[in-house]
């Protein structure tokens, strides 16, 4: 039987960070990740956990000391956001090409500057090409969900990659929802011990973490963590279909909602899918077939999987929290059109950026997306590719 509780985002990747009991969490505080170190602090210290806790100066020695725990043989994760992932910078690219397994939950913040604490997705769109999977997460249930998964993903033979688990600020971070918990006991099975092959406390096997790589090696280098995230993708189904079997609920690389039989649609991240739910029930109602594609796996990016599943609508509209300042567009629009470009498939598609610093964005904002859409399929024009919703006048 699963646990039904009430909690926070925050909450719910604390206690799933709890019953993983990692050998090694780092973290430094930073709005609106704060609450997770510190609920998980407090497992440490009532010895729930028997986790070594690593209170350090900053984000860059958080990020060094996870990577040295995962270097020497350890389980290590770590919580941040905003300007602490873009302290970190330097090593999240480090922990990747060292090929370390850390799990990371993520709180998606605006980045500074101005300076401003509330949520969009400039923290995780400044990481993405850095080589980490990268999981979204709609809502707490999901955040857990995707943390209980993140290991047997990261640690998996064929991949062997840092995961970050990214969920919208003050949003889902701060809000309480009711959610279903795993016992304790079918996550530590779930889960499994971790057992690298290589690592640095193995005195049977003498080695060297970081040396300098040139030019006769980096290359191909960088190809294993590149085929290393293909990999990923085939991992992700397998772990999300062992997750379905221990709790009923399933995953993919993203979520169709009353997408089959739609002709237009959205395609969006986080919790904004919540809100677009409703308005797609809305219009339903009134015989317009809406739907929306909901992005959970942005890294490795499903490209022939989402052009396949948007292929047969009139027109898509894509929702970026975060402006690329490119002036083509966000890194979500971006991708979604090379990836329909690719698989040769002709929809029309137009790119609103949005929410930026924590704007809200409303249901009347949705739905004249929705407008815009039937608009460009009544006419079969598009006048301007790239929009701002939610933008005062």
């Amino acid at each position: 039987m699963s646990i039904r509780e009430r909690l926070s985002g925050n909450e719910a990747v604390a206690i799933a960070m709890k019953q993983i009991n990692p050998d090694v969490v780092a973290a430094f505080p930073i709005t609106p990740s704060t609450e997770i170190p510190q609920y998980f602090s407090t497992f440490v210290a009532n010895g729930t956990v028997d986790t070594e806790f690593v209170a350090v100066e900053s984000e860059h020695s958080a990020m060094s000391a996870t990577i040295g725990a995962e270097a020497a043989g350890g389980r290590a994760m770590t919580a941040t956001s905003a300007n602490g992932l873009s302290l970190m910078w330097e090593m999240i690219y480090i922990a990747s090409s060292l090929r370390l397994p850390i799990v990371m939950s993520l709180v998606n913040r605006a980045v500074s500057g101005p300076l401003n604490i509330h949520n969009d997705h400039s923290d995780a769109m400044g990481v993405r090409d850095s080589g980490w999977i990268m999981l979204f997460s709609e809502n707490n249930q999901e955040a857990y969900d995707n943390m209980l998964m993140a290991h047997r993903i990261a640690e998996h033979k064929d991949v062997l990659l840092p995961l970050m688990v990214c969920q919208d600020g003050f949003i889902t971070s701060h809000s309480i929802e009711n959610i279903e918990l795993v016992e304790d006991d079918k996550v530590k099975q779930f889960v499994g011990t971790y057992k690298p092959e290589h690592y640095l406390l193995n005195k049977q096997e003498p080695m060297a973490i970081g040396p300098l790589d040139l030019q006769a090696f980096l290359f191909e280098h960088k190809v294993q963590q590149a085929n290393a995230m293909k990999n990923a993708k085939k991992v992700i189904e397998e772990v999300a279909k062992d997750f379905e079997k221990m709790t009923g609920r399933k995953y993919s690389f993203f979520e169709e909602y009353k997408l089959d039989d739609a002709e237009i649609a959205i395609v969006c991240m986080n919790s904004t899918a919540g809100t677009t739910k409703a308005v797609v029930d809305k219009l339903r109602l009134n015989g317009i077939k809406a739907g929306l594609l909901k992005v959970r796996v942005f890294r490795p990016f499903p490209a022939e999987e989402i052009a396949k599943s948007l292929s047969h609508l009139k027109a898509v509209a894509v929702l970026d929290k975060s402006d690329s300042l490119n002036a083509v567009g966000g890194a979500l629009f971006e991708d979604v059109t090379s990836a329909m470009y690719v698989n040769n498939k002709n929809v029309p598609m137009v790119n609103y950026v949005y929410g930026i610093g924590g704007r809200d964005t409303t249901e009347k904002q949705i739905e004249s997306v929705y407008n815009d859409l039937s608009e460009i399929v009544s006419t079969g024009k598009i006048d301007n590719p790239y929009r701002y919703l939610g933008l005062r006048k």
